[in-house]
């Protein structure tokens, strides 16, 4: 059951990470009236960012006890959601689109 919980923390993380990349729409959901701007990406992200870091709380307390965490804890783990969101970023902005 831990692994499997470790591994479904890691998938949501990849797809919170890239979902701002993935479309122009507010949290996959919402339309807006206009292209999303680099800002509302980084605001996107936190904000799943804090979304998976709940969740993985709550898993964390169905398994057992939750560690307490540092500072250093959430500095780090904020890196790693970034650095996984690198292939959403790529596609979004460095891949060249090819006209149909």
């Amino acid at each position: 059951m831990q692994s499997s919980a470790v591994w479904l923390v890691l998938v949501m993380a990849l797809f919170g990470a890239n979902a701002p990349f993935m479309s122009d729409r507010m949290f996959l959901v919402v339309p807006l009236k206009a292209v999303k701007t680099w800002w509302q990406r980084v605001a996107e992200m936190l904000v799943l960012y804090f979304v998976v870091g709940g969740l993985s709380l709550a898993l964390e307390q169905r398994l057992g006890q939750i560690y307490p965490q540092h500072w250093q804890f959430y500095a780090v783990s904020l890196a790693m959601f970034v650095v996984l969101a690198f292939p959403g970023f790529v596609m979004r902005y460095l891949v060249r689109r090819v006209p149909a």
